[in-house]
């Protein structure tokens, strides 16, 4: 029988930490993606785009 209550569709943590490890991830994946984002796009890869287009 499957249950629909969020418990059992949670990972269980046996270890004692309380999460913060997750959010520090979490943090510094989104500052990775926000640096790749905001780079400058080569003129070459441009102007390879405008070849496709």
């Amino acid at each position: 029988m499957v249950s629909n209550t969020d418990d059992e569709k949670t990972p269980r943590r046996n270890d004692g930490k309380t999460g913060g490890q997750e959010r520090d991830v979490g943090e510094a994946l989104r500052a990775v993606y926000h640096d790749a984002a905001s780079e400058t796009v080569p003129d070459e890869m441009l102007e390879l785009l405008k070849k496709l287009g």
